[in-house]
């Protein structure tokens, strides 16, 4: 049946050259499925009987570097969701003896053999521009379109020999299964458990995008129970399923209860997929580090396990070979997550500034939610307590703090003053500090060595009295604009 779907003008072109070359063409896979869902693909590919060569010839801005019969097709547009257009000739595989690529790619005959050798039945879709008329049908051999209505995940032919081509799919199929809200139909999970050792032959990099995408979503704890219950996180991250089934402190969940918990309300309130995956690791090293019973409240201990915690979650992400930029930052969170403040037990600025130095400046907003995560996987009912918004307060006046000029910091010094002045070491010398202070304070590029030995010139004509005037109204108005930066800080974490 035709449907009026909008089709961007950039991919109509392609299809077009394609066709008035003499090829068939079709926009095919996801971006169908998207279309169908109401949803603005993200990225267009194009399925074709042309060869690369000649896809090659009839666009000569693409380019070809795979051995999978695709080219790249650059189409100038602006919109990253159309700037390029993968365009791959009909092709079938043969066996795949790695479980990751097929041991040869081969020219399909047909759309339909193309299309046959898709993962997912809503992913084996092509549209057709029908002739003479602004419209698409859509090309289903396969009932995607059904299994899109009733939101299901399901293999094309059998699953069996579809994970065994690729093992990545199944992990595809749960990723699928939060992002759009589908359910995996029992054949397809069925063949997933049976199947699920396959994926330890792929490649850690294809497992930790796929993972991250998880994390991206807000039901990203329903995907790691998905993963627990058909036998693929134990490939993945099997130090995780040793808190199924263990009591935690306080006795109200378990530790994998408490660290799917973490997870869910970071990937709810949209805190970035690092952030997530670290609620969901923070407490991994309990199983490992549980000791006696505290006979004080009966329950068990967990001492060091924030160390602990943070070498095997190196471990983990060092396995799926995330960034090592990415795993100090998550192994820094973990290990200071644990971080003592109270307000009223008289805690130091210099305790606070060694807990930036460890965590770094740039991480501090991620240790705050990180222990939002922890907290509200404890099941308590807020999530920032005055006490952790007082910490919040502390840090950010401790950050700005070193941020504000201080005599210190200025580009000349009491030696300089004396000289310029010929003068010894006194009040003036202070005075005349206070007003250089001041200037650089209202306006931070006046700290130049050259402009602050001109002012020093300038003020030395002043007698002490106007000059002791001047330093006073400095002094006067840089302790009121501290007042009013705290006040402010104060207002914005409401604290007293």
């Amino acid at each position: 049946m035709a449907e009026r779907l909008n089709i961007p003008e950039e991919v109509r072109r392609v299809v077009a050259v394609l066709q008035e070359a003499g090829y068939e063409a079709y926009p095919v896979g996801g971006c169908t499925r998207d279309l169908l869902l109401g949803v603005a693909p993200k990225d267009w590919d194009v399925a074709t009987s042309a060869k690369p060569e000649e896809i090659l010839r009839l666009f000569p801005e693409s380019f070809y570097e795979n051995a999978f019969l695709t080219v790249t097709v650059k189409t100038g547009s602006d919109d990253p969701a159309v700037s390029e257009i993968e365009v791959t000739t009909f092709r079938a595989e043969g066996t795949y003896t790695d479980k990751r690529h097929p041991d040869e790619v081969r020219y399909a005959a047909t759309l339909e053999e193309d299309l046959s050798r898709r993962d997912f039945t809503m992913n084996a879709l092509a549209l057709s521009e029908v002739e003479g008329v602004a419209k698409f049908e859509i090309i289903d051999p396969f009932g995607g379109q059904e299994d899109i209505k009733k939101k299901i995940i399901r293999a094309v032919g059998d699953p069996d020999k579809r994970f065994n081509e690729d093992a990545l799919r199944m992990l595809r199929a749960v990723r699928f299964s939060v992002q759009l809200g589908f359910g995996i139909e029992p054949a397809t999970t069925e063949a997933i458990k049976r199947n699920a050792g396959a994926l330890d032959f792929i490649a850690k990099e294809r497992i930790r995008d796929e993972l991250l995408k998880i994390f991206a979503t807000p039901a990203a704890r329903s995907g790691i129970e998905l993963l627990h219950e058909l036998d693929l996180l134990k490939h993945i991250m099997p130090e995780l399923e040793e808190g199924i089934g263990m009591v935690n402190r306080p006795k109200i969940l378990t530790i994998w209860e408490h660290n799917l918990k973490a997870l869910e309300y970071g990937a709810k309130t949209g805190y970035p997929p690092l952030i997530c995956l670290a609620a969901l690791l923070h407490d991994v090293a309990k199983p490992a580090t549980r000791g006696p019973i505290n006979t004080k409240n009966d329950e068990w201990t967990f001492y060091g396990h924030d160390v602990i915690g943070a070498k095997m979650a190196t471990r983990i992400l060092e396995r799926l070979h995330f960034p090592r930029h990415n795993i100090e930052k998550i192994a820094t969170l973990i290990r200071w997550h644990l971080f003592k403040y109270d307000p009223d037990e008289g805690i130091t600025d210099s305790s606070i500034r060694r807990l930036i130095r460890h965590v770094g400046a740039d991480n501090m907003d991620d240790l705050v939610r990180l222990r939002i995560c922890d907290r509200m996987g404890m099941g308590v009912p807020k999530a920032l307590p005055y006490r952790l918004r007082h910490f919040q307060f502390r840090v950010e006046k401790i950050l700005r703090e070193e941020e504000v000029p201080t005599p210190k910091k200025l580009k000349v010094k009491g030696e300089d003053i004396m000289d310029i002045l010929g003068i010894s070491p006194g009040p003036k010398i202070g005075a005349v500090l206070e007003v250089l202070l001041q200037e650089v304070i209202d306006d931070p590029e006046k700290n130049e060595r050259e402009y602050l030995l001109g002012r020093v010139k300038s003020l030395a004509a002043l007698s002490e009295k106007e000059l002791a005037d001047i330093a006073s109204a400095a002094e006067s108005k840089i302790e009121l604009s501290e007042d009013e930066r705290i006040g402010a800080i104060k207002g914005k974490y409401w604290v007293k």
